[in-house]
């Protein structure tokens, strides 16, 4: 009989280390969204499967030499699972597991399953089981998480409703939702009081957190960040908010294996536009082939913004980049002038990132010395082309502009740094049928920049590295890394004794990519 408690408690723990594991990988696959999880864990079903193989055939050669096999077997799952969370322990662990109330509601489920099955079901699992349970627990969860949203979006319909003199802005678009949304929030709020979605809560379950939890009905604007992997999610976003001001920064590849063609990027990003009353604004890119060729369906007022394009509303001129920021004009079609900013940012993306929220602000009537002080006061977004100086090294890091443009916006800002250029990257991430050829692209820009290139991932990286060969960039200076933590634990081995050097850290994916 203790041999027995023995084996329930070996069993329970190699079962805990393992469900963890599964749960953090479902919750980066945003609970299953499109088959995200399901299609994770079939690719790794080859690895799970020797593992359980390994555990079976070492179990039944014990099973020669020791009576009590049972004994044996979970020893060696222990054994297992211990040395599982060592590994795990060295890999990338970048985004950790969190446990909200959704997660502890699966938790309790997970439990109840376990005790309706039985410790006996212990005895019989190996490591793919617990992705299927977990991927089981979830489906169960959908009726269950449906009442659960449907009650919060509710109580965000009714606070909302009272707040009717609050206007709501929206903010979507392939790239720069998020500096945009900082943007604007920053420089409304030297004549207004406004309040944005916080962090990377652009979903409708983060539209709702917003609202009922940190909405308040001082605010003036309220400013809602709109992001999605499919077609339909964005105009959901909008029916819970109704946006009466819209900002489409552009329309790029990203998540393109999810949306299935540029076709339906295009049509999903729109959705704000034509979600938008009739009295509206909507505030476009007129450098963007993508927007300026939509047939809108929607009579409110377009106004467009551009670098190139002078006959735009708001047009940016006379840029300088340096180090420490940039300086640019702003000419402003309606008021017949042109006003000097300044701002700490970095790269044409984040101007224009700057002009869309401009033109917001005129269309409330800012000052033009306000939206110069709003401009001026804007501090690097976390994560977004954010200088991080360490003595004889800086650390440009850009961890989360996972994206061609951006990719290239933070060569163009490297290229303006005076010492070592150093890139680090484990490259761009579903881009689809697209994907080998921008990475492709993106190694060849590369090499027209750097003067030392750490690849993160050998397969990930592999048409970086062919862009780089096809540059004939020197082999020499390219490494290729299994963790990005390796590049920071020996810094030193990579930057130089005689000039300043700089560290591009462009992407950081989740776990869910690691090799």
């Amino acid at each position: 009989m203790n041999y027995y408690y023995l084996l329930v408690v070996c069993a329970v723990l190699y079962d805990i280390v393992l469900i963890r594991y599964d749960l953090q990988i479902l919750q980066q696959n945003v609970y299953n969204e499109n088959q995200r999880y399901l299609k994770w864990g079939l690719q790794h079903v080859k690895q799970w499967l020797s593992i359980s193989l390994v555990v079976v055939s070492a179990s039944q050669f014990f099973h020669l030499f020791v009576p009590n096999s049972f004994l044996c077997f979970f020893f060696l799952l222990y054994f297992l699972s211990f040395c599982y969370h060592l590994f795990r322990k060295k890999e990338q662990d970048k985004i950790p597991l969190h446990v909200t109330s959704r997660l502890k509601r699966m938790i309790v489920t997970l439990f109840l399953f376990h005790l309706l099955v039985g410790v006996i079901c212990y005895f019989q699992c190996s490591i793919e089981v617990f992705f299927f349970i977990v991927y089981f627990v979830n489906l169960v969860h959908i009726p269950i998480e449906k009442i659960v949203f449907l009650y919060y979006k509710r109580k965000a319909i009714k606070k909302l409703s009272q707040y009717s003199s609050m206007k709501v802005i929206g903010i979507t678009g392939s790239y720069g939702k998020t500096s945009s949304k900082n943007i604007l929030n920053g420089i409304l709020n030297e004549s207004f009081h406004s309040f944005a979605t916080p962090k990377n809560y652009n979903t409708q379950y983060g539209l709702m957190i917003t609202i009922n939890q940190y909405l308040d009905k001082f605010e003036d604007f309220f400013i809602a960040e709109m992001g999605a992997y499919k077609r339909g999610r964005i105009k959901l976003c909008c029916d819970l908010v109704h946006p009466s001001i819209g900002i489409l920064t552009n329309i790029g590849t990203a998540h393109l294996e999810s949306f299935g063609s540029q076709e339906n990027i295009q049509k999903g990003k729109f959705e704000l536009i034509e979600s938008l009353p009739s009295d509206g604004l909507a505030v476009l890119n007129k450098d963007d082939s993508y927007q300026v060729n939509y047939p809108l369906q929607n009579t409110c007022k377009v106004v467009w913004i551009s670098i190139s394009d002078s006959a735009a509303d708001y047009v940016a001129s006379n840029i300088q980049m340096n180090q420490e920021g940039m300086t640019f004009d702003v000419f402003f079609r309606e008021r017949n002038k042109t006003v000097s900013f300044s701002t700490k940012l970095l790269g044409i993306p984040n101007v224009y990132n700057i002009l869309a929220s401009l033109a917001v602000c005129d269309s409330l009537s800012m000052s033009f010395s306000s939206m110069q002080l709003g401009v001026k006061k804007i501090r690097s977004i976390p994560h977004r082309l954010e200088l991080h100086n360490h003595g004889s090294y800086t650390i440009i890091d850009d961890a989360y502009n996972s994206n061609p443009v951006g990719a290239k916006m933070a060569l163009d800002v490297l290229s303006l740094m005076d010492g070592k250029k150093v890139v680090v990257t484990p490259g761009m991430v579903e881009l689809g049928s697209e994907q080998y050829r921008l990475n492709f692209s993106y190694g060849c820009q590369i090499s027209e920049v750097a003067d030392l290139v750490l690849l993160i991932g050998e397969k990930q990286t592999k048409p970086i590295l062919d862009g780089l060969k096809s540059k004939h960039f020197d082999s020499s200076k390219i490494f290729v890394l299994q963790d990005v933590r390796e590049v920071f634990s020996s810094l030193a081995k990579y930057k130089s004794e005689v000039e300043h050097t700089y560290f591009l850290l462009e992407n950081d994916l989740p776990d869910i990519y690691n090799e």
